[in-house]
């Protein structure tokens, strides 16, 4: 039981947990201080000092980080409070590009919020503004450190969160810059593309590299067939651009507008996350029975992808051969569909609406191009949807549900749980035991493998073949999971990895939400919660169920691991390096 301690906030008496802060006590008691690097979880180091307050000492402290103690007594209002906060805020500004009305955070700035908030309309300091170059090269993230606060979001959540390390402080005083080792593009660093610096940063200093244009010119292009597939997680998340509740599902007005923006076909990719699960399961099975190389970790998550060839290489052979369910969707277009529409793949171009980032990196690989085309023409993210969305003049809340297109229009819940952590261990868990004895399993609602505990276990038993499976998400947790694997103390089959903390659902292309939403709601849970209700709401909930699923064995890929689907549905992998040495 958790011991408290009392002590007074701008007069009102509070009982707060002990050990924990100033902050987390004013909010519990209702009172707000104002913060700007403050993120629960990821960043509490007082860096910004907008969270100051009062607690008696010489100087003002950072709430962020000072902790309560019995009979603490602190001001959180006070004209020099006040004054104190404003300056440094003025100060941030000085040396701040200010082209706030072209720059893609704009009313989703916490800067520009707390120079609202603050009432600043003239600022009283002229710094010298920074010039530097900005980083374009990746497939998937631009880099703008002329915007950047060095609020030191991005660095920690890719430092110990994801444990991936790819930009770090450097330079010191006035000339300190967030930035690659050796000022390397991140193109040229082990960055997966994940984009959790992007969806952690408080300013536009982190953007994906658009395809809103590109995707604009192919639509107004007559010559060429331009059909669109939706990932799971997009569903849950869109309404959010559009003043809807976290968490409520928009599947039917995400189609509709799709449909208006002038797609030729919009398509569901639960439908090629179901066709995942069959040559998945049956690439297990096979594994299993014929003593291959376990565990099998899967490989729907590219931002995991690039980890693993970076940083774990030698457990490649462990991934799934299978394609993410966006690639193996493109395939499938540019093959079945194709021949089946009678249109040339050549004019078709494929574009995916993704709540990642590294989906932008995953459909440039050269490997991904199978049927002589590039699987995947472009990606957008979430947010890029919304923004094609409202620069249509579409009025989205009033649109009228529409369903995917057919023939593939018809997926299962095991493809829509897809977008959440342990949403592709269920999907699995309930088609393996049909895969291993052509029977199905009562048990539909694996709810073990949900939630975002960090790691979660099952184990399953099928004709006396035991299964023990885990789920990992966030590649800090990965990297303790293949670190036990690799010193051989742990023993699993299966593997989920997804590389986004919570999934999908926490992809670094979905919306934005300021800290103020971070630090009171679990957004992976909140979103999660669309995903399982569309799922409880389908009639089919196994992806071997899927009539589309197997029509398409029957018309042209024969069965589940065959030479066809090999040829389509499956990739390889590359070791890559890390950093070099200085």
């Amino acid at each position: 039981m958790s011991e408290f301690v009392t002590l007074t906030i701008d007069g009102i008496e509070v009982k707060a947990p002990k050990g924990s802060t100033v902050l987390e006590a004013a909010k519990s008691a209702g009172v707000d201080i104002p913060t700007l690097c403050y993120l629960k979880g990821i960043n509490e180091i007082g860096a910004c000092r907008m969270c100051i307050v009062d607690v008696g000492m010489r100087s003002f402290q950072a709430a962020c980080m000072f902790p309560v103690s019995e009979g603490l007594k602190v001001i959180t209002n006070s004209p020099k409070i006040r004054e104190t906060r404003k300056v440094t805020l003025e100060l941030i500004l000085s040396a701040h590009e200010k082209k706030c009305l072209t720059c893609v955070r704009s009313r989703s700035c916490e800067l520009q919020k707390l120079a609202s908030d603050f009432n600043l309309h003239d600022i009283r300091y002229e710094g010298e503004m920074p010039n530097h170059p900005i980083d374009d090269l990746s497939a998937s993230i631009v880099r703008d450190p002329n915007k950047c606060v060095l609020c030191r979001r991005c660095v920690n959540v890719c430092k110990h969160v994801q444990t991936v390390g790819a930009i770090d402080t450097m330079e010191r005083g006035f000339n300190t810059i967030v930035a690659s080792p050796f000022n390397m593009p991140l193109k040229d660093t082990p960055c997966v593309n994940c984009g959790q610096c992007i969806v952690n940063c408080p300013t536009g200093a982190l953007r994906e590299k658009s395809s809103v244009e590109k995707v604009w010119k192919a639509l107004s292009d007559k010559d060429r067939y331009i059909v669109v597939q939706t990932a799971p997680a997009v569903r849950a998340a869109l309404g959010e651009e559009f003043d809807y509740p976290m968490g409520t599902p928009v599947t039917g007005k995400m189609v509709s507008a799709l449909k208006k923006l002038g797609f030729a076909k919009v398509f569901d990719t639960d439908t090629a996350a179901d066709l995942t699960i069959m040559e998945e399961g049956t690439e297990l099975v096979e594994r299993i029975k014929n003593k291959g190389k376990l565990p099998l970790i899967t490989s729907c998550s590219p931002g995991w992808i690039k980890f693993c060839e970076h940083f774990y290489p030698d457990m490649l052979d462990n991934l799934s051969t299978c394609k993410s369910p966006q690639n193996m969707f493109g395939a499938v277009l540019k093959s079945y569909y194709a021949k089946k529409v009678g249109i040339d793949p050549a004019k078709m171009f494929v574009v995916s609406v993704m709540p990642c980032t590294a989906k932008k990196y995953e459909a440039e690989r050269p490997e991904l191009a199978s049927t002589g085309y590039p699987d995947i023409d472009e990606v957008l993210t979430t947010r890029e949807l919304a923004e094609m969305i409202k620069e249509s003049g579409i009025d989205f809340r009033n649109l009228p549900d529409e369903q995917f297109d057919d023939p593939m229009g018809e997926a299962t819940g095991a493809g829509v749980i897809f977008g959440a952590t342990g949403g592709v261990m269920e999907a699995a868990l309930r088609s393996v035991p049909f895969l291993l004895t052509g029977k199905d399993d009562d048990n539909v609602d694996i709810k073990v493998v949900r939630g975002v505990d960090a790691v979660k276990e099952a184990e399953v038993e099928v004709a006396g073949v035991k299964i023990k499976a885990a789920v990992v998400h966030g590649l800090g947790n990965a990297r303790k999971v293949l670190d036990k694997i690799r010193a051989g103390e742990a023993d699993y089959q299966f593997i989920e990895v997804m590389a986004c903390p919570g999934g999908c659902v926490n992809g670094g292309g979905q919306p934005i939400q300021p800290a103020s939403v971070h630090n009171s709601v679990d957004i992976r849970a909140e979103r999660a919660k669309a995903l399982y209700q569309e799922d409880r709401n389908l009639s089919i909930r196994r992806s071997h169920e899927n009539p589309h699923v197997l029509k398409m064995y029957e018309e042209y890929f024969e069965k589940p691991g065959g030479h066809k689907s090999h040829e389509l549905l499956h990739t390889h992998y590359v070791a890559r390096e890390n950093y070099p040495e200085e």
